[in-house]
């Protein structure tokens, strides 16, 4: 009789083991098993990547079987990493797409970050300027792009003003310390700068790039990869991106957890600016997109065409090219 309970007892032990364990679907690759990737960001760690160190801490790349690395750019930009296949992705820019893809470097954008532009143009209040019409006789500070100073000229053509617009290049200068001294305005991301103003109690006025017109209104930013490595690893982009999706929803449902991740990944960053700047940006990295990371086809070409009717590029583009949606969770 004992030798019978013991088996019995054998055999529910057993059973209830082999319950408790995952299943082979349910079951996280161990370390070994991961593939290893690589994405290189634009700029330091910002409220633009919160959706990649969400993936990262929640362990979406995990399930997803991949180990991924996030490493910040170094003397060369992320573009130019992913097309020398020194990372697999890279934060990018439409227009650097745009540019790079002109120049036969083969990149291709696989996501929209953020689904509308939240740039704008910014000046202390006391500035007054609120309107297109009053960039006349003002001073702006920028940082030498071509497309920058081709849309304040384009602008101040528009709008037939009667004093041209002085553009200074400052760099990477403190917005606040340049518009204190001999700068009237500047191009700011909100969610950064913006955001740091109202935390400072200065006043701005703003005039957003998307109200402007419909083909200013282009992704910025978005995630690349070089085209042949896409094609041949479709797998892994698939995976990649199912987890960044999920990171991204994330931030746009949880924004004060996602700024505390974004904060023990990048500390530097500053507590109360990421934690503001993530409220602000809750509900924008999809929008009214039908997912997150949709790419219109229409963005890409009317922003093309915009570049090329300034003589920005030397041929018609093909906007459809540029991107794809195939690898995005739908």
């Amino acid at each position: 009789m004992k030798k019978v309970l013991l088996i019995m007892l054998s055999l529910m032990l057993v059973c209830s083991l082999a319950a408790c364990a995952p299943t082979e679907d349910e079951q996280t690759p161990t370390d070994a098993q991961l593939d290893p990737i690589t994405i290189v960001l634009d700029w330091v760690p910002n409220i633009n990547h919160t959706g990649l160190y969400v993936a990262e801490a929640n362990g979406y790349f995990a399930e997803q079987g991949l180990d991924v690395e996030i490493i910040q750019p170094g003397d060369n930009y992320a573009l130019q990493l992913v097309a020398a296949g020194q990372a697999e992705f890279g934060v990018s820019y439409q227009e650097e797409v745009t540019f790079a893809r002109e120049a036969d470097i083969p990149v291709i954008s696989i996501a929209a970050v953020i689904q509308h532009n939240t740039s704008c143009f910014a000046a202390p209040k006391a500035n007054n300027i609120s309107t297109i019409a009053d960039f006349a006789g003002k001073t702006y500070g920028g940082w030498g792009g071509e497309v920058e100073e081709a849309l304040i000229n384009y602008l101040v053509e528009s709008e037939g003003l009667d004093e041209p617009v002085e553009i200074i290049n400052i760099g990477s200068a403190d917005f606040f310390a340049a518009t204190e001294s001999n700068v009237d305005f500047s191009w700011i991301y909100y969610g950064v700068t913006g955001i740091e103003a109202e935390l400072r109690g200065v006043e701005l006025d703003t005039i957003y790039l998307k109200d402007i017109d419909q083909a200013f209104d282009y992704y910025t930013p978005v995630l690349v990869a070089e085209e042949a490595w896409l094609t041949e690893n479709g797998d892994i982009a698939t995976r990649f991106l199912a987890a960044v999706s999920k990171g991204y929803q994330f931030a746009d449902d949880n924004p004060a957890e996602a700024a505390d991740i974004l904060l023990e990944a990048a500390p530097e960053s500053g507590a109360e600016l990421v934690k503001a700047g993530q409220e602000w940006m809750a509900g924008q990295y999809q929008a009214d997109a039908p997912y997150w990371g949709y790419q219109d086809e229409a963005i890409w070409q009317d922003f093309a065409d915009w570049l090329y009717e300034r003589g920005l590029l030397a041929e018609q583009f093909d906007g459809a090219a540029a991107f794809t949606n195939e690898y995005l969770p739908q």
